[in-house]
């Protein structure tokens, strides 16, 4: 024993332990993990965020587009005052795009091609708008002579830039909010299939399921290994600030009592944001579950496509002009890739089939052929399967790079589909589908479309169920329909092609 303690009573430094060095090592762990829970204690206050995006963009603006006129060496401001009420009223502007598109708001997930999309569009409206206004300006006073290079390179510089601070201050905002859970009002079939969906997500904050009627506390909300359901919600409802990041109300409103929906109404204005199951889903995963469709569904208020919008005739214009250029500028490949098919198979290079379309109304779809010539057994899969042994080498690398789509460049000259909707199903499956899937006929409210939310966001369909889950999509793109959704599928689509992600 003696030995023992002799030998705990060594000094560290004469066995060999840097005690100095350790010290310093434990001391620098402990200030940036402070200096992370300061960043994460400061964030998780509703207003942070949005200071923080503010006085960022303020301050980069200044800094670009000053640089930016240095380097060019344009004296175009005759005094600082004029300089003065320019950058006010650019950043009036950005800052007022941004807001419209969630900039300055903490619970809009920035990390997404969705929000990216959105800001795109905002920075580049607000470019536009700015030099409306500043050119108007210029046309009263003459010593103003804006330059059109430095707003258009300002504006080039502040995009990435304003979009990644934005992305590192959301980092540390999911940080800040991981400790925190979604408290889930609700424990029958729909709380249990909205966590089977939360398990198989991104999502990583944990769940907290909660019975209005306490029927079912301490029971497994799904099975075995599920979150447990809890009672006492009132005394949950009284802590919301400190341990909820949001309320997820998996009951139909009709059961929930007076009292219990004043108290949702109060928490969706003054504390934490209340969602439905639609609307967590919508918000969160950009898709609508088929179990709250019903035949009234297009009914409802939101629906861009019960009105006369001018988005109509500006997505029709831009759909005539695009595939007319995109026609033209791909006239080469219209001749090298049907003797690439040829040389391996021979003809026919066309693949023609009947599709439905808006209404159900119903075309002959092109495609370059990228199969070896049909049977048309009745029996024959008319699923294309990974690894499909009916797909040629040249028809897999078109497939690869979407090429064998080209064709489809006319039937959305001619009207037949738009360039971006969902897809257009063979009339063979669309009239099975529409008899073994409730409301599959939703989806002919719109044009089909070359590329389309369900087809950026899904792998290719190789069954019914399949389909299904396409369905959730396509629906969802029905319901938003808008300029900023198809945006958004535009750049999704040149990333699968530029990384090869199609089949």
């Amino acid at each position: 024993m003696a030995s023992s303690e002799e030998s705990r009573a060594i000094p560290r430094h004469m066995l060999g332990f840097p005690e100095e060095s350790r010290r310093e090592g434990e001391r620098d762990s402990a200030g940036a993990a402070s200096r992370a829970g300061l960043w994460s204690r400061l964030l998780r206050h509703e207003w942070s965020a949005a200071g923080l995006y503010l006085f960022l963009d303020v301050v980069s603006w200044l800094a670009i587009y000053r640089v930016a006129g240095w380097f060019r060496y344009d004296a175009f401001y005759a005094t600082p005052f004029q300089f003065f009420i320019v950058n006010l009223i650019q950043l009036g502007v950005i800052v007022a795009a941004l807001y419209f598109v969630g900039g300055y708001d903490r619970t809009v997930e920035k990390l997404t091609l969705g929000y990216a999309a959105e800001h795109i569009l905002a920075i580049i409206a607000a470019a536009v708008v700015s030099a409306m206004l500043i050119y108007s300006a210029a046309t009263f006073d003459q010593t103003m002579k804006p330059s059109r290079g430095v707003l258009l390179l300002s504006f080039a510089i502040f995009l990435p830039l304003s979009l990644t601070y934005r992305r590192w201050i959301r980092q540390y905002v999911v940080t800040s909010s991981a400790g925190r859970s979604f408290l889930v009002i609700g424990s029958g079939a729909a709380a249990a299939r909205f966590y089977e969906a939360y398990r198989n997500s991104s999502n990583g904050q944990p769940l907290e399921f909660v019975d209005v009627n306490e029927e079912r506390v301490g029971q497994p909300i799904a099975g075995e290994g599920s979150p447990v359901i809890q009672g006492n919600l009132a005394s949950k409802l009284n802590n919301l600030g400190k341990g909820y990041s949001g309320i997820i109300l998996a009951e139909r409103a009709s059961s929930l009592s007076t009292k219990l929906l004043e108290r949702l109404v109060h928490a969706q204005f003054q504390e934490t944001r209340v969602y439905t199951l639609e609307s967590f889903y919508e918000t969160h995963w950009r898709y609508l579950p088929l179990g709250i469709v019903d035949p009234f569904w297009p009914l409802q208020t939101g629906f861009q496509l019960a009105r006369i919008s001018p988005y109509h005739y500006l997505k029709r214009l831009f759909d005539v002009v695009t595939s007319a250029t995109a026609l033209v500028l791909c006239l080469p490949l219209f001749v090298l890739v049907p003797l690439f098919i040829w040389i391996e198979d021979g003809s026919p290079i066309f693949f023609r089939q009947e599709r439905v379309g808006r209404d159900g109304k119903r075309f002959i779809l092109s495609k370059f052929r990228t199969m070896r010539r049909r049977s048309d057994h009745a029996d024959e899969d008319i699923y294309t399967r990974k690894d499909d042994r009916r797909v040629t080498p040249v028809g897999r690398s078109l497939r690869k790079l979407r090429l064998d789509e080209l064709p489809q460049l006319w039937n959305a000259f001619k009207g037949d589909i738009s360039l971006i909707g969902p897809r257009p199903e063979w009339s063979k499956c669309a009239e099975r589908y529409e008899q073994t899937i409730p409301f599959y006929h939703f989806r002919h409210l719109v044009k089909p479309g070359i590329t389309g939310w369900a087809q950026v966001n899904y792998p290719y369909g190789e069954s019914d169920e399949d389909a299904v889950e396409k369905l959730k999509y396509d629906l969802y793109y029905i319901r938003h329909y808008s300029l900023k959704l198809d945006a958004m599928i535009v750049l999704k689509t040149f990333y699968t092609m530029l990384f090869g992600k199609g089949r």
